[in-house]
């Protein structure tokens, strides 16, 4: 993806890619003219609001509890100020760059549906954020689904907090002016547009739809090389079979491990030599495919809240003819059910490799030299990855717990039901690197278990599968530092254009 690519906001409905695009690829971020216009109508009704006096949430009044305090002229600025420095107070480790950018551009497609009251020149100052490298350091702790991560990212258009920039941490002021870029003078709901909302959660979970799509992928190449390499029996994965529980996600897995199987001599040798293989290599299909059905769920949820408009209140029609609605469409139910569904989805994915992965290594069920090492006693071989796998899936079964569940009052009773979403998509993203380490590691040993069964070929997919790891990490003879070669396999997972050059017809 080239640095010039441009990501263009229209009426048309972004997907998932295309925040993926601008956050982890630097792709340019620009709004069209009817964009601009939009903003430019909302605008228009809060400085009427403004210039009438009449009572508007958010607009002229204190935020949350303090609604009904009536606000006025300079309090209106001072108002948007204060509300990016008050909420600007999460706590904890900053988030990676790439998080923050799709946070970023999530927000200005929500400003973008022109019904925030957001000025033009706060969007301009966001998308010069974006597209000039200059990123904030927000604390990833302290949301209940909005709020403080936002705040973060605001302040930096005051020149106030830190950013990334040019590969260094400096204060925000410094990175401005390097830009020639002033600080933005905020007007009348700025503040609050820029704190609201559901762009955090829905940001940090695109990233984790592209990370989940992979990852998934993978799982079904590396699952069909343990299959092989445990003479698993190919009739479990028979087209009329896998056709008999139709769902969509099942169909895709069955076809991916025909196709990866395809020619090869172990299995067809490996005919008959038991009745049927233990679940966690045989049920491949029917568990890869629900993971995959509830990401295609996923995304439907997470795309549809990306091109909503999720702030309060929301301003409709034009200056001369308007409505202000409060309502809740900051609350992001939707989005933290489907964060948390896909950590559930993802942590099984895990548990059956660890589990693919333990029977590899396992002298009693595998018929392979224990622990995968040709001289054991003297080398423990692969013993011990299998112990870290276990650890990742046990963290994994605490981050599948829901984090939509849990309630907390905020705000002096008027928030009194939160989603959490932007914890559920957190825990997502660290759910789903636990996943790929664990995938990472049935990967060494599949390969490695396939050093003693490379008299006959594989399959037409694992055997390239085989072949690719080996060009970054060699056969396992005698007992080496073994971390590198787990980072070596998690790189490979973990870079989007492997697998497609490697495999281009995979599902």
């Amino acid at each position: 993806m080239s640095q010039a690519e441009k990501i263009v906001i229209t009426g048309a409905p972004l997907r998932w890619q295309d925040v993926v695009a601008v956050a982890r690829f630097g792709a340019v971020l620009e709004l069209s003219a009817q964009a601009w216009a939009r903003i430019d109508n909302a605008q228009a009704i809060v400085q009427r609001i403004v210039e009438s006096g009449e009572r508007a949430y958010g607009v002229n009044t204190g935020l949350g509890a303090l609604c009904n305090v009536s606000l006025k002229d300079e309090q209106l600025s001072q108002l948007s100020r204060n509300t990016l420095l008050s909420h600007a107070c999460g706590v904890g480790a900053p988030l990676s760059d790439e998080q923050t950018r799709a946070i970023l551009c999530t927000a200005i497609l929500n400003y973008s549906q022109g019904k925030s009251g957001i000025h033009r020149r706060v969007v301009e100052a966001l998308l010069a954020l974006l597209n000039r490298g200059i990123t904030p350091q927000v604390p990833s702790q302290g949301s209940v689904g909005y709020l403080t991560h936002m705040a973060h990212i605001s302040i930096a258009l005051l020149g106030v907090g830190n950013v990334s920039y040019r590969g260094q941490t400096v204060p925000a002021q410094q990175a401005l002016a390097a830009e020639g870029l002033q600080p933005v003078q905020l007007g009348a709901k700025d503040g609050l547009c820029l704190v609201n909302g559901t762009p955090c959660m829905t940001g940090l979970s695109c990233l984790a739809l592209a990370d989940a799509t992979r990852l998934l992928q993978w799982a079904d190449v590396i699952g069909a090389m343990s299959f092989e390499a445990q003479r698993g029996q190919i009739a479990a994965f028979d087209a009329e079979i896998i056709a008999l529980k139709p769902h969509p996600g099942m169909q895709q897995v069955g076809g991916n491990l025909r196709a990866l199987l395809d020619g090869s001599e172990v299995i067809a040798a490996s005919l008959g030599i038991r009745t049927q293989d233990a679940l966690s290599i045989r049920s491949i299909p029917q568990v890869h495919g629900a993971a995959r059905d509830q990401l295609e769920h996923a995304r439907k949820q997470i795309e549809t809240e990306l091109n909503a408009t999720t702030d309060n209140p929301l301003l409709l029609g034009t200056p001369e003819n308007f409505r202000v609605m409060s309502q809740a469409n900051p609350h992001g139910q939707s989005v933290a059910l489907a964060a948390d569904l896909l950590a559930i989805a993802m942590a099984e994915i895990g548990s059956i490799a660890e589990r693919r992965l333990d029977r590899l290594i396992n002298p009693h069920v595998s018929g392979l030299p224990a622990f995968l090492v040709a001289n054991p006693g003297v080398n423990s071989g692969m013993m011990i990855v299998q112990y870290v796998a276990a650890s990742l899936c046990a963290e994994n079964k605490q981050l599948a717990q829901p984090a939509v569940l849990d309630n907390f009052v905020t705000s002096g009773l008027q928030e009194d039901h939160l989603s959490m979403g932007t914890n559920a998509a957190l825990k997502l993203h660290r759910a789903l690197e636990n996943c790929t380490q664990i995938l990472a590691i049935e990967y060494l040993l599949a390969a490695q278990a396939f050093e003693f069964l490379k008299t006959q070929r594989f399959g037409a997919g694992t055997d390239v599968a085989w072949k690719l790891l080996r060009e970054h990490v060699p056969a396992y003879d005698q007992d080496r530092w073994l971390a590198p070669d787990i980072a070596s396999a998690a790189a490979l997972l973990k870079d989007p254009a492997v697998l497609h050059n490697a495999l281009p017809n995979l599902n």
